[in-house]
């Protein structure tokens, strides 16, 4: 095994769609950065300061990783989807328990919903999968 090759791409490429899918790729994934921050900025406004440190690695591991992703790095893209969604079904779940006491817990469910949402963006849109696959294409070519 030489090295990792990128997913399989759609034979039929079309410039449009790569191009209209970089504004759907940007969105999916600064909504991932969002939903990623949320709770320490939370936890910030209701005077917990003592996570900070923890919530600012997450903050900039979050970033390089969604940064690998829009410069075209397959494996990046591989973690982001699977993490997206796990972590999607876990915030859910834990949504639905502390949601049988309070109202917040139905946010929360939500929040792991969008999480699973943006996962399967990035896999199945096909605006972002042709701007993903021109990514991975000018970065095979490099």
């Amino acid at each position: 095994m030489t090295g990792v090759s990128a997913p399989p791409s759609n034979p039929a490429f079309d410039p449009e769609l790569a191009e209209v899918g970089r504004l759907y790729t940007f969105a999916t994934l600064l909504g991932l950065l969002t939903l990623t921050v949320m709770p320490g900025i939370a936890a910030l406004v209701q005077g917990q300061a003592s996570m900070v440190p923890r919530q600012l690695i997450y903050a900039l591991g979050t970033g390089v990783l969604l940064r690998s992703v829009w410069q075209g790095g397959v494996w990046s893209w591989r973690v982001t989807v699977a993490l997206s969604i796990v972590a999607g079904l876990f915030v859910f779940m834990a949504g639905m328990f502390a949601g049988q006491v309070s109202w917040q817990g139905w946010v929360v469910s939500a929040a792991g919903l969008a999480f699973i949402g943006c996962g399967l963006l990035l896999v199945g849109h096909p605006a972002i999968r042709a701007f993903l696959d021109s990514r991975w294409a000018a970065r095979g070519r490099a």
